[in-house]
């Protein structure tokens, strides 16, 4: 796989991540369907769960950002 589209799919992966997780933390879209389905009990775990996967997909976001840059500008 060519480092072009190495950095394409982690910057892809960083940003629908981010976008999952944010929608997740700040709208009750997991709330409705854990109640739902009858997983109520799980809701207290969320935060501990979906907080650091934003964190994570942000930063992979920006370190897909930034080798792309870094690129560039050698080239």
């Amino acid at each position: 796989m060519s480092a072009d589209k190495s950095d394409r799919r982690m910057l892809t992966t960083g940003i629908v991540g981010s976008v999952i997780a944010a929608l997740c933390c700040f709208t009750p879209i997991l709330v409705v369907l854990f109640g739902l389905v009858g997983l109520s009990a799980l809701l207290g775990w969320l935060d501990v769960v979906l907080f650091p996967a934003l964190v994570f997909f942000i930063g992979l976001t920006i370190y897909a950002v930034w080798r792309r840059q870094r690129k560039t500008k050698t080239l």
